[in-house]
């Protein structure tokens, strides 16, 4: 998996399959926060979603793969990505035990965004 992918020789990028994952990975944990942003927009207030924290450990462990697995074998990479890794997997646990897989558990009238009054 640490030889260049041919067909992407063209390019003059040298991009293996590891760099793949790791490329996807980065993407992923990237991309959380615009799952965040949209969430809280459309809620008003501040909210976390689940899927934030399933592309936090999902981005996280595929770009610990790459640094662990691939010919860069850096150990930067690692530190740097085994923390958020163990800190995204104990968020989740927390809210599938706080909120059960059902994600609709736990939701409250009051915290749900309301419509403005109507005006006379």
């Amino acid at each position: 998996m640490n030889d260049p992918i041919e067909w992407l020789a063209w390019t003059g990028v040298v991009v293996t399959p590891w760099k793949i994952i790791g490329y996807v990975g980065a993407l992923m944990f990237g991309a959380r926060w615009l799952v965040q942003f949209v969430a809280s927009r459309r809620a008003g207030r501040p909210v976390i979603p689940r899927l934030f924290w399933y592309m936090s450990v999902v981005g996280s462990f595929m770009t610990l793969s790459y640094f662990l697995f691939s010919a860069k074998a850096d150990s930067v990479g690692v530190l740097q990505n085994l923390f958020p890794a163990f800190t995204a997997l104990y968020s989740l646990h927390l809210d599938i035990r706080h909120r059960g897989w059902d994600k609709k558990r736990g939701w409250h009238p009051d915290l749900a965004p309301q419509e403005p009054p109507p005006r006379d």
